[in-house]
């Protein structure tokens, strides 16, 4: 396997700088230091933000075919550096490495179609002589880049979710400052050593900026940047908003996503899909699956096949190819966890598998009978947990996965097509996943949610589409 270096810079305006060694980065597994990275101070940021402004108009006035390539830089050099991408992951995420090869493929994909988009970014001609008083009219449109972008992104998709921010940014020429997770910086980093690499940016045309919580307020709360990209946790991202003043803001935050399972259901390809949803990467993703509602007449059926496979899947070291189950990105979160899941035992559900839990490690655990008022049903677990239910009727059945807070995506196993259209009119989320499961995703579709889950729509075209304003222009004909 690879190996990582002991210590890594953060880049200001498009250089590598290290002004302090500050923050350690642990190997979730071992606990140890695994590396240290240079911590940006206000002063640092105010820097970025800065030089952002002053690259905002040269941003603008680059070629579509100057930021394909730039874009298609980043897929080549990615490629190259897989293998050290995919352990960098392993070890400061946990992530297993067989999931860490997947984010980075991943990675490329979303750097490849941000190339594509760079060049297909269009306007439109519009009539406008819908009355006599505007005879000899007409309209037309364009999108221009929005200017200097802030982006905050979470550990639990490094590459990829910080990927979804750079990239699309790129496409459509903006200048941005990064805010990496403080728990996984290296990823984010090694995407600026690669951007780094481009001369034909302009100077402030990025920052990379890890930075602790306390001194990042300028992220979020100057003026000069004209959008706020977040993900991460409800709580904060909300907290985020309030202060963000007149800046457009794009929040991608958590769930509690419900898989619905018909009686018509292909059983072993549901069970295969709901083990990869519930508990791929310990269950640490935002659209991970937590409530499988299954219909009466096989729910008996489906609950021992779950709980079967649930008890067989392996737990250990990221490093290990046949490990499935890796660790929690901390002891703390796997501590709350395991106390919602003692909650709700103490409170008359039934434990099917799991809820033994060992410093940061949390056994794939597996729960029925879980009342509407413990937190294991209305909040985000956001470890390795899923939570069965039983329905007859499917309006119930959609009801209840529109019982919640959060609203991001919905899976249904079902062959019937009047109950999927159904659920695509009614469930309250920003997608459905039809004989699969919530986490499915691909990097070119509008990913988001309602309600708590979030506001605006990821995909790159579609954060293009946040990251510019439309500018109209129109002429009278002589």
């Amino acid at each position: 396997m690879s190996q990582l270096k002991d210590v890594y810079p953060l880049y200001l305006n498009n250089k590598a700088v290290q002004p302090n060694t500050d923050l350690k980065v642990t190997d979730k597994f071992t606990g140890e230091v695994a590396f240290r990275t240079a911590l940006a101070t206000p002063d640092v940021i105010a820097e970025a933000i800065a030089g952002a402004v002053r690259a905002a108009e040269p941003m603008a006035r680059l070629a579509s075919y100057e930021k394909r390539d730039v874009l298609d830089h980043c897929v080549r050099r990615f490629t190259e550096r897989k293998d050290e991408l995919a352990y960098a992951l392993c070890i400061e995420a946990g992530k297993p490495i067989a999931d860490s090869e997947g984010e980075v493929g991943r990675l490329i994909d979303t750097f490849r179609i941000a190339a594509e988009e760079a060049t297909r970014n269009y306007g439109e001609v519009q009539p406008l002589d819908i009355s006599p008083r505007a005879k000899g009219y007409m309209g037309m449109w364009k999108r221009v880049p929005i200017g200097p972008c802030s982006f905050i992104s979470p550990f639990n998709f490094p590459l990829n979710l910080a990927a979804h921010k750079i990239a699309p940014a790129i496409a459509m020429g903006c200048p941005f400052v990064m805010k990496p997770a403080s728990l996984t910086p290296l990823g984010a980093i090694i995407m600026g050593e690669v951007l780094a690499e481009c001369d034909v940016l302009p100077e402030g045309a990025f920052s990379i900026l890890p930075a602790s919580r306390d001194g990042a307020d300028l992220f979020t709360t100057d003026e000069r940047l004209k959008l706020l990209s977040f993900t991460g946790s409800p709580g904060v991202g909300w907290e985020l908003k309030a202060k963000a003043g007149k800046k457009k803001v794009v929040l991608e935050l958590g769930g509690n996503a419900a898989v619905v399972v018909d009686k018509d259901a292909d059983l072993d390809h549901a069970l295969a899909r709901i083990i990869f949803g519930g508990y791929y990467q310990s269950g640490q993703s935002c659209i991970h699956v937590q409530r499988v509602i299954i219909h009466a007449d096989i729910y008996d059926q489906f609950r021992d096949m779950l709980a079967a496979k649930v008890k067989t899947l392996k737990s250990g070291d990221p490093k290990n190819r046949d490990t499935f189950i890796g660790p929690m990105i901390s002891a703390k979160e796997a501590q709350r966890l395991k106390t919602w899941i003692d909650a709700a035992v103490a409170g008359g559900a039934k434990l099917l598998a799991g809820g033994g839990c060992e410093g940061n490690m949390l056994e794939a655990t597996l729960l029925e009978g879980c009342s509407r008022e413990m937190d294991v049903y209305t909040e985000e677990a956001f470890g390795p947990v899923v939570i069965l239910s039983k329905f007859t009727d499917w309006d119930a059945a959609l009801e209840e996965v529109n019982d919640s807070k959060f609203g991001l995506q919905a899976g249904l196993f079902t062959a019937d097509i009047h109950k999927v259209m159904d659920a695509w009119d009614k469930l309250d989320v920003g997608g459905i996943v039809v004989n699969d499961v919530s986490s499915y995703r691909v990097d070119n579709m509008p990913y988001g949610g309602v309600k708590d889950s979030g506001l605006g729509r990821e995909g790159i075209r579609f954060a293009m589409e946040d990251m510019s304003e439309i500018r109209n222009m129109v002429i009278r004909r002589r």
